[in-house]
Order: C-alpha cells, then structure tokens, then sequence
C-alpha cells in the first residue's frame, strides 16, 4: 500500500485580512500550517483595546484563529460578532475575548493557545513579536507619521517618497516564529496592506534574516490594486523588489498575480477612490524573465462577490471591498507545492 505524502509545512506572513483568506482556503489541503501575525496595528477595535488594557493587538490574530477554526459556524461568527450601538460600538467580540485571556492567563501566547483551543483550529497562529510597536514613516519632507492608523489615512506618502521606515521600539522577536520560518517548505507573503500589513513583520530584523537563510520556497501573492497615495504607481516589479531588499536580498520563488478584472463600473468605482488595478509590467528589472526573477504565475483568483463593511466597523473605509478568492488560490498554491 503506497505511503501518504507528508503535507509540507507552510507559513504564512502578513495582517488580518489577507491571511484569513489565504488560511480560509490552505486548511482543506493542508493542517501544517502557520500564521505569523504583524503587531503592529493600533486602529479600531484593536487600537483602543492596546491602548486601554496594554495588551498585544488581538484583531489580526483573531482573524487568523477564526480562518483556521473548525469549530461550527455559530463559534465562528461570534469571534467576528462586532457592536454596533451603545458603550462597546465598534469593539468586535472575538477581540475582547482575546484581550480577556492574555490577561487572565498573563501572556499573549498562552491566550492564543487557549482560544486556539477553544476553536479547534487547524495548525498554529503566533505573533511575530511579543512587545507592543508602532510603525513609524519619515517622509521626505521630514514629516513623521506615527501608527499604522494615521499612516493609512495619508495619502501622500508616495507623492512625498518614504525616507525611512521602521518599528519604534523594535520590539522581542517570538522566537517560535523564527523556529516555524527556519522548519517551513513554504513562505508565503501577502496579500495584504504593503506598508501597515506585510513590511512591519519585515523590520525586525531576525524575522528578515531568518526569511534569508530558511530553506523554504518563497511565494509571493500580489495584491488586486495598488493603494492610493500610498503604492499608486508601482509595478508588480515594484513589489518584488522591494520585498526582496527587507529580506536581505533573498529571491522571492514564485508570485501569484490575478489575471481577471472585474467589470468596468467596478473599475471606475475603484479610479474614484483613487485607487488602481495592479498591471502586469516591469519597470525596473531589465532581465525580469532571468533564471533570477520570480516565476510568476498568472490566474483567475478573483472574488465573484464583493466585500461590504460590516455595521460597526468604523475602519472599514479602508479595507478592500473586492478580494481574492481563498478556494480558487489555494488550489493554485497546492499546484505550485
């Protein structure tokens, strides 16, 4: 009898939302899996939580843990239950049960032990640092935006040009992160909000490192568009680049970019806000088909139903309102592994 393929172990780096679609999708293939989370966010619900009760930022996480849950369905959506009315408006429900038990328990890796628990996931989740940080952006008009909250809400940050990036502190590494990076088959960056998602996770600098001398396949899913005032002009080979120098130089393997757009009243809707569709052109890399230039696989994984801010969501303004699809990207990540 032929033996069963041991499921190679896959870690995903990035934010809430775009990780909650990646993981949603990976765990009917695969329950190696692990979500390293970014600790950096300090708006809405997860915000005022860090800075009233000092604790880590739990909304990222509890995306996560919710994505790779096999609980039922009810369980499911009362982690994402957000108030809308009265003292709690805002505050979502799977948020203050996370802050709860890093309080009781003392630690928030015991607290996401334990809700992981609660939920029955499938693989792990963990914070990529164990400190509270800001995300801080020097311009190069010498203004600093300070937060990853005030820096979404700029819009003039590509226009200005970014002088310097980084966490201030630069906060304890969980050194299982760096454990899970160093053992994984797969590292997969993205989707996610370039700046206050994907590149916090990157500053610290063992977490790059440890990307830079892991053995792993690197994938790198694209975003759909490029974010106003903040990436509005860039190339996929943009992103690329830049990813590659915060870690270290290291070659990024494969990059998934949608191939379908959707209808142009969609589109124009999107031109609206100022924000543009992710082209498919390479600007800076001459030899961007060289054997030192990322496979880049393009698909139809887009999202037939659009996202719509759920009542209470006061950040909702800035989350994408067209997604990627989990199920078709998954099983294009299975065809690459």
């Amino acid at each position: 009898m032929p033996s069963k393929i041991k499921p190679k172990k896959i870690v995903t780096i990035g934010g809430g939302t775009g990780s909650f679609m990646v993981l949603s999708g990976l765990k009917k293939y695969n329950d190696d899996l692990t979500a390293i989370v970014s600790m950096s966010d300090n708006g809405g619900s997860t915000g005022i939580l860090r800075d009233e009760l000092g604790v880590l930022p739990p909304g990222d996480l509890r995306q996560c843990l919710v994505a790779l849950s096999d609980s039922p369905e009810i369980m499911r959506k009362v982690f994402n239950y957000r108030f809308d009315k009265g003292s709690l408006d805002g505050h979502n429900l799977g948020n203050l049960l996370l802050s709860a038990m890093e309080k009781i328990t003392g630690s928030n890796l015991k607290a996401v032990k334990e809700i992981s628990d609660i939920l029955k996931i499938r693989g792990k989740v963990m914070p990529v640092s164990l400190e509270p940080s800001n995300l801080q952006i020097e311009l190069n008009n010498n203004l600093k935006l300070i937060g990853e909250d005030r820096i979404n809400h700029n819009y003039a940050i590509d226009t200005l040009g970014i002088k310097k990036i980084a966490l201030n502190p630069v906060p304890a590494v969980n050194p299982e992160a760096i454990k899970a990076i160093m053992n994984a088959d797969f590292i997969i960056i993205g989707p996610g909000n370039f700046y206050c998602s994907l590149i916090p996770n990157l500053l610290i600098p063992q977490i790059s490192r440890a990307i830079s001398k892991s053995p792993a396949k690197i994938i790198y899913i694209a975003n759909l568009v490029n974010k106003r005032g903040h990436t509005s002009k860039f190339s996929l080979d943009d992103y690329i680049q830049y990813l590659q120098r915060y870690i270290k130089g290291r070659l990024i393997d494969f990059v998934i970019y949608n191939s379908q757009k959707p209808s142009q009243a969609l589109l124009k809707r999107y031109r609206q806000e100022g924000d543009e569709w992710l082209e498919l052109k390479y600007t800076k890399t001459k030899n961007s088909h060289s054997q030192n230039y990322p496979t880049i696989i393009q698909a139809n994984i887009l999202k037939n139903t659009f996202y719509k801010p759920v009542s209470g969501d006061h950040i909702g303004g800035v989350r994408s309102f067209i997604r990627h699809d989990s199920d078709k990207l998954a099983k294009l990540i299975e065809q690459i592994i």
